[in-house]
């Protein structure tokens, strides 16, 4: 099971760019990592509704079948599948095969008709399939849990993101797939750093390609804004103006604006404030920080200043928001 690791922001390393800082609400932590060995015919339906699952196909191949009218995605050996949980969709040997397992939220396997699979596939630590020496194997990992801080980032993938062997030169889904079956001291944590890794490297590559990246990723490279960005990333609860980031950046006030709003897609302020909110989510569901701490942590200097634009944003104020994700 994989759940999400927050840090206070004045934990943070320095220079924190866009990448680290908006996966900073995603960490494995007791990953669930899996390695499949199957052999046809073999089909899957997966509705468990996790926000974010890798599937790499290291042996053999398979097809992704999302729900919906999309078309069957062909996977081969060293492609990778990142799905955001979005929708269902069938993982199988081929598009024809019905499927006979179904996973749950929770990771629970069961039959199309609903009896428990959970020990009847096991074939070892971290391994499950229909045959010890199938001629498909792939290795998954799920992260179960919500970001708001993540949310923009991943919001910018399509329900499917599909990067080929020919695409990328890691080595990583080789190397998860191989230390999924291991079981010595420190595992788990090791697991989570790998599956970190991986999901690092597979965002870092895809929106590294043409056309993919959303506009305030690509502005991160800009000499005037990206650096601005940098500041708003690293130090939320500065008191930060369009004025002092436009000092900070070498411009006017008005050119600054513009050239913010240009390249990210809104003003500074907005962006900054949407930083700030989403942080203070994250905050709210994994802590037990008054709303007091977490107003001061990010940017507002009273709780109810801080509850006030949490509820013109979210619909409810910080209290509701943590009661309904049942913290503290």
């Amino acid at each position: 099971m994989v759940a999400i690791a927050y840090a206070f922001v004045s934990t943070r390393l320095p220079d924190v760019d866009s990448l680290v800082g908006l996966l900073d609400g995603v960490r494995a932590h007791g990953a669930f990592v899996l390695r499949m060995v199957l052999d046809p015919p073999w089909s899957m339906r997966i509705q468990d509704e996790a926000p974010l699952t890798l599937i790499c196909v290291t042996d053999g191949a398979a097809v992704l079948s999302p729900d919906g009218d999309t078309a069957p995605i062909h996977l081969t050996a060293g492609d990778v599948a990142l799905a955001r949980g979005a929708g269902h969709y069938v993982l199988a040997d081929s598009a024809t095969t019905s499927p006979q397992v179904v996973i749950h939220p929770g990771q629970r396997c069961t039959t199309v008709s609903g009896e428990d699979l959970k020990f009847a596939m096991a074939l070892g630590v971290r391994t499950w399939g229909n045959s010890e020496t199938g001629a498909t194997r792939a290795v998954v990992g799920a992260y179960e849990g919500h970001s708001a801080v993540s949310q923009r980032l991943l919001g910018a993938l399509p329900n499917v993101a599909i990067l080929r062997a020919t695409e990328w030169d890691s080595q990583l889904p080789q190397l998860l797939s191989a230390e999924a079956v291991a079981d010595g001291p420190g595992q788990e944590a090791f697991l989570d750093r790998l599956l970190d890794l991986l999901l690092l490297d597979f965002l870092r590559t895809w929106f590294g390609r043409p056309g993919t990246a959303p506009s305030w990723w690509t502005a991160e490279s800009d000499t005037v804004v990206g650096p601005t960005l940098r500041l708003m990333y690293n130090n939320p609860a500065y008191p930060w103006t369009v004025a002092n980031l436009a000092a900070a950046s070498g411009s006017s006030r008005a050119a600054f604006a513009r050239r913010f709003t240009a390249l990210v897609g809104e003003p500074p302020i907005a962006f900054l404030t949407a930083w700030r909110l989403a942080l203070a989510a994250d905050l709210l569901d994994a802590s037990e920080a008054t709303i007091a701490t977490v107003a001061r942590h990010v940017g507002y200097s009273t709780p109810f200043a801080l509850s006030t634009a949490f509820k013109r944003a979210n619909g409810i104020s910080p209290a509701a928001y943590r009661a309904r994700r049942g913290v503290g």
